[in-house]
């Protein structure tokens, strides 16, 4: 019997690792025109956490987002939907957070349409974990997933090297210590919705208080069996004191122009696209 030359077998990726920027990273650092300074990591900021009730869970985090020492955004979104009964708190890298909790948002949608059943809050924390374990620690990552389904409330951290860890209340980012302080002191067992609420709005103030990545408001989520609420902005303690009236007006004289470069553009006209409002 012949043997068949399948092409498509052969360009399938290999598992493992990929190292092929670690030579490139190397050359960067010991490039003599970039130095070894020009090459950082940048510091992030992020306070999240979550804790479990007797009828279900809540996850809260506050709506700062950094970028070094830069407020990027004061209002941005950290609790991220996953499944009607799942949602996610993301720490770390903005971007990464958004993408892998939207690739896996599709992936359970998929999963609920073949199997006609509810999504799994551990089945979550693993698909999320051996996604982060292919990027070797390297993807910014730093999750609290949290939900409740067959087997009643459950709330698991996902770091970004791929370890879980599944425990009654959690704290990430870099606010953690002080929002795990008012956890360990103020949580019990058989706390009550509005107590477990207050808790977890406590903690992340706490970070708010003491962490200069943390800060500008507090959302909140309550997930129980059949019914999630999403709290938006339900407490903003960093209210700008002081407004100047009319505005701030700067003379152009003040402004120091770093860089100027002009770009020719060309504009052909071209066949116009078909109308289809109709």
């Amino acid at each position: 019997v012949e043997s068949m030359d399948l092409q498509y077998i052969k360009d399938l990726p290999l598992g493992g690792f990929s190292y092929e920027n670690c030579l490139r990273n190397k050359a960067l650092i010991d490039s003599k025109s970039l130095g070894a300074n020009q090459v950082q990591h940048m510091k992030t900021g992020t306070t999240i956490c979550g804790a479990v009730f007797k009828d279900g869970v809540v996850l809260a985090a506050d709506t700062r987002a950094t970028g070094g020492s830069t407020v990027g955004d004061k209002n941005c979104e950290k609790i991220h939907y996953m499944a009607p009964n799942i949602r996610t708190c993301g720490a770390g890298t903005a971007a990464d957070c958004d993408h892998v909790t939207e690739n896996m948002r599709r992936e359970l949608e998929m999963h609920r349409l073949n199997t006609h059943s509810e999504n799994r809050v551990q089945m979550v924390a693993g698909k999320l974990a051996a996604n982060a374990f292919k990027y070797g620690g390297n993807l910014g990552t730093h999750l609290i997933v949290g939900g409740v389904d067959v087997k009643g409330p459950q709330l698991i951290e996902v770091s970004n090297d791929g370890n879980c860890y599944a425990f009654p209340f959690l704290t990430m980012g870099s606010g953690c210590l002080a929002a795990m302080g008012i956890m360990e002191t103020q949580y019990r067992e058989t706390m009550t919705e509005e107590e477990c609420k207050a808790l977890c709005i406590a903690a992340i103030e706490a970070g708010v208080y003491h962490d200069l990545g943390s800060g500008s408001n507090v959302d909140c989520c309550v997930i129980k069996r059949g019914k999630v609420e999403m709290f938006r902005n339900i407490k903003s303690d960093n209210h700008k004191v002081y407004s100047k009236p009319g505005g701030y007006s700067f003379s152009k004289d003040r402004v120091q122009v770093l860089e100027e470069y002009k770009q020719k553009l060309v504009v052909e006209e071209a066949a116009q696209p078909m109308d289809l409002s109709a």
